[in-house]
């Protein structure tokens, strides 16, 4: 497949890359000097071509910044407005498939929840966004396309900063497997899924059953 990946020089894209590669896919990961992701008619002609479009590109800030909302502006916009013009770009043009990695914090806290379970009416400020993404994939799914959202427990591995799994937050996931589930998406149906750990509070079922895999690390 012809993928165009935003993001590929981060934690996600330095684990997703090399695997898209091995397995024979061209990929275009333009970076942030080549396409200006809140251009739409750059992003456009970016789009133009590829089967599929992966929207990896943030700016997380780290976790003891959670209450300095300007600082996450930045990630904000990627979620919620670069992934408007993602969409109606990869709709335009006629992409087939597009992924949206979002997080599992969007779950209310203390209990086992599942894809079935709604997301928490308090969800963080700074998480809103990690929703208004997944908006969009599901737009795209409604128009007849291929859209998965994975909704990733917190990574731990090179380069985010956690040599271990933290599970406090309920649902880890290295950044290898990481990777190899945005791979995985490009074949699994439409629709959201939790990627994590085996054995935690958020239920990662669902992608295992359609995946035919578990986390390995």
């Amino acid at each position: 497949m012809r993928l165009l990946i935003t993001g590929g020089s981060g934690v996600l894209g330095r684990a997703f890359l090399p695997l898209a590669e091995a397995g024979g896919h061209q990929v275009r990961a333009p970076g942030h000097a080549e396409l200006d992701l809140f251009d739409p008619v750059a992003v456009t002609e970016a789009v133009r071509g590829v089967d599929a479009v992966l929207h990896l590109a943030t700016r997380i800030q780290p976790l003891d910044k959670v209450d300095q909302f300007e600082v996450w502006r930045e990630n904000d916009r990627l979620r919620a407005e670069a992934s408007v013009i993602l969409v109606d770009a990869a709709l335009a043009v006629g992409a087939k498939t597009y992924i949206q990695p979002t997080v599992t914090v969007v779950y209310p806290a203390g209990q086992p929840v599942s894809e079935e379970t709604p997301v928490r009416e308090d969800v963080p400020v700074i998480m809103r966004s990690a929703l208004a993404a997944e908006q969009q994939a599901a737009r795209f799914a409604a128009a007849g396309r291929h859209g998965v959202v994975l909704r990733l427990g917190l990574l731990d591995g090179p380069g985010t900063g956690h040599d271990h799994a933290s599970p406090s937050l309920g649902a880890t996931l290295h950044t290898e497997d990481a990777g190899r589930a945005l791979l995985a998406a490009l074949t699994i149906p439409s629709g959201i899924y939790n990627v994590c750990r085996d054995g935690e509070r958020v239920s990662n079922r669902r992608f295992t059953e359609a995946a035919g895999w578990h986390a390995l690390r």
